[in-house]
Formats: C-alpha cells, structure tokens, sequence
C-alpha cells in the first residue's frame, strides 16, 4: 500500500514541525543565563514557545488542520552541559586598561568548574498530529541549574592571580599559643610536615586544581583586657611575623596576616603591616568576630564588620599593588554568621584584590555544611572558603572532620581551605 499525494505532504508537514521543534527546545536549552534565579529554566521557556495549535495550509493537498502539544518535565542529573556558557564580567571601578589581566577564556572555565552546579535533565514530549497521523517526539537535554554562581560581575584579576587557578591550603594560629591553631601547636619542621600532608591530600583529591601551601598568622590578636591603650588587642612583634614569612618560604608557600582588631579598626591596623604586605607572598584576612563596633569586650559578643571596611581594606591592598608592581592580592573575609558581615552586595572586588569570603564555624559536618550553604554561598562576593578545626570539629560524639571529598561536592568549591 502506497502513499497518495495528499498523506505523502502531510508527512513532509509533520516532519517540517518535529524538527522545527526539537531545533527551538535545543536552541533555548543552549541559551543559558549563569546567575539565573528566576526558577524559569531554558527548557521551561521553551515549553512556552512550542505549546499551543497552529494552521498550515498545503500547496496541493488542501487545507490540514496541524495540533501540536508539548510537555517538559525536570528531574536530577548529571553529565556535560547541553553547550558552553558565556560570562560576562564588568569592569571594576579601577582603570587597568595598560596592564595585562589573566586569559579571559581560560579564567571563565575555572570558575565555571568552581561553581560545580549541579545539572538538571529536562525531557520535553512533544504530540503532533497532521490530519489522521500523530507523533510522539520525545528531547532530552542537560542544563545547569538556577544559581549565583559563578560570580559574573567582578572585574578580570591582574596577570599572576593565584585564584581560580590553585587552591590555598592554609594552617591557622600564632606562635605564642597552643591553644589558638596548628602553627602554634606542633613545632616549626613538624607543622610543615603536616601543612605538606594535608596539602597533597588536597591534590589528590582534585589534581586539576594545583594547591598553594600557606600560613594563616594571628597578626593582631583580640584580647580579654583593654590593654594600656583601652582597644582589647594585641599587636604581634615585626620578628613573628617574619618567622611566618620565613617558614612559608620553606615550602614556596604564601602568608595570611589575621586581623582582630578589637575596638581598634581595620584604618587603624592594616597600614601598620604595610612592610609586610609589600611584600609578594604576604595576603590580608579579616575576623569580623572580633571587630566589636558596638564597644563591647571581645569575647562576650560576636563582632560584625560592614562592606565599608572591607572595600577600604581592599584598596588600601590595591594601592601597594599598583605602587609596588606587585601580583593581585587575596583578602580573606572570615564569617559564620549573617550579622557578621553587613552589605555584602556593596563589597567590591578589584582587579588587584581577590576577595574569599571564608566559612569560619565549629561543629559536627551537617552544622558545617548548614552554616556555609547558609551565609556564605547564597551572598557570592568572589571566591569562598572553608575552615576547618582539628579539635573543635569533633567534639560531638560521632562527629568526623570533613574530607576534601566532601567539600569538593559543595556548590560553590572554596578555594581556601583553612585548618584550625
């Protein structure tokens, strides 16, 4: 049995509207806003597009009467996304337009690995009828879903930024105590020892990302007196400093200078370190937990430090990069509460400054992970970061200290690690 003139155009109609169909949902699955949390998804919107009935008129066969229904569902799943996506970063308020930035393409697809959202699999069915023969076409396609990351309006970083591109391992504390972190706790060679296992554990754990041993250094350290000046803090002598500068450089490592500025400030502090943070290897971390606006002794309230400073921070860590012909620098932010920060839209990332945004609380891992999912991925800044605490951390019968494993399936990935 054959086909007469009149089945064979309605044939050739419905294959014209099935492709035309599979082409529109793959070309708005393809279309992919990063940063999307409108919870319309590609797939969605072209649900929107395909529904509905349509008239075709034939060239010989008359008039057919064309139905079309389409239906999308999404569920979970994994894989490569349906096609790349496209960041669009601003430029910063600062004018670098002399100076070499890193390669666009490559920094676009590691923070879009950093981000590691997860993918969606969407399945649009599609019923075409053309006069008395009916279609079934069933799409499938990967996207990612709605997130706020990557981050894709901060400024390209100078050539020699150390993020995306490596991840910083750091080990936390001040010499004088043993209370206080690692660096304080085991002596000098046997600290690096353990800072060069747990950074090649890192490596293992995700060998496309190279890792950068470091030393996080309580510069200023928050005190439970006033001091002979009434501000609560302490200021660690120029030779500890160095002697975190020199065991860092044993490793090829970098140096975190910590602030706790108590009722001092953050203006008052960090041009007193100038010295040092003219120095390449030598970074920026702030504790807003000891920043205690309202005058209170450290200790008996969690502090809190606002956009302001922070940007003041991040320029100020500008200027001597541009001064001194220096690699961008990293300012870390620790946090663990929302108050702990204030006006986070307004904090600032420049070209010359990498900004983490670290997650700093103790507990068993399903208070770790709440607390980071909380306050420190739904308010993107740049890059973020995790800390985590030998001693503190299992505290809680059961409780285990979180592998690099498990911190690598968050969304974001931190690219600071820090150890307690």
């Amino acid at each position: 049995m054959g086909f007469g003139p009149k089945k064979a155009i309605a044939l050739i109609i419905l294959l014209v509207i099935a492709a035309a169909l599979i082409y529109a949902f793959v070309h708005a699955s393809r279309n992919v806003t990063v940063g999307d949390d409108t919870g319309i998804t590609s797939a969605q919107s072209a649900d929107h597009a395909a529904s509905g009935t349509s008239t075709s008129t034939g060239t010989s066969a008359g008039t057919s009467t064309v139905s079309a229904s389409t239906s999308a569902t999404g569920t979970s799943g994994i894989g490569d996304p349906a096609a790349p996506i496209t960041l669009d970063f601003n430029e910063g308020q600062w004018d670098n337009s002399t100076t070499t930035r890193v390669d666009a393409a490559t920094y676009d697809a590691k923070v879009l690995a950093l981000a590691n959202v997860p993918l969606r699999k969407y399945t649009v069915t599609s019923t075409i009828t053309v006069g008395t023969t009916t279609a079934v076409i069933t799409t499938t396609t990967l996207k990612r879903a709605p997130s706020v990351w990557p981050v894709t309006d901060a400024p390209y970083p100078l050539a020699g930024a150390l993020l995306p591109f490596n991840r910083i391992v750091a080990y936390y504390g001040n010499f004088y105590s043993t209370q206080m972190g690692v660096l304080g706790e085991y002596p000098p060679q046997e600290m690096l020892a353990r800072l060069a296992s747990t950074s090649a554990a890192w490596a293992a754990a995700d060998p496309s990302t190279p890792v950068i041993p470091a030393l996080d250094y309580i510069a200023v350290s928050a005190q439970g007196s006033a001091g002979s000046d009434g501000k609560y803090r302490l200021r660690m002598p120029p030779d500890q400093i160095e002697k975190a500068i020199g065991l860092a450089n044993q490793v090829h490592g970098i140096v975190f200078l910590d602030l706790q500025v108590g009722l001092s400030s953050v203006e008052t502090e960090v041009p007193l370190l100038e010295q040092f943070l003219k120095m390449p290897n030598v970074e920026l971390s702030l504790d807003p937990e000891f920043d205690m606006w309202g005058g209170h002794r450290p200790g008996t309230v969690i502090g809190t430090m606002d956009a302001n400073d922070i940007n003041w921070a991040a320029n100020y860590l500008a200027n001597l990069v541009a001064a001194n012909n220096l690699p961008p620098k990293i300012l870390v932010v620790h946090r663990f509460t929302e108050p702990m920060v204030t006006n986070y839209k307004k904090i600032l990332p420049l070209p010359q400054v990498q900004i983490v945004m670290d997650m700093d609380g103790f507990g068993p891992p399903a208070q770790k992970l709440s607390t980071y999912n909380d306050f420190i991925a739904p308010e993107p800044v740049q890059f973020t970061g995790f800390k985590l605490f030998y001693k503190n951390d299992i505290l809680v019968p059961g409780s285990h200290l979180l592998t690099p494993k498990e911190l690598l399936g968050l969304s974001p990935q931190p690219s600071y690690i820090q150890y307690q």
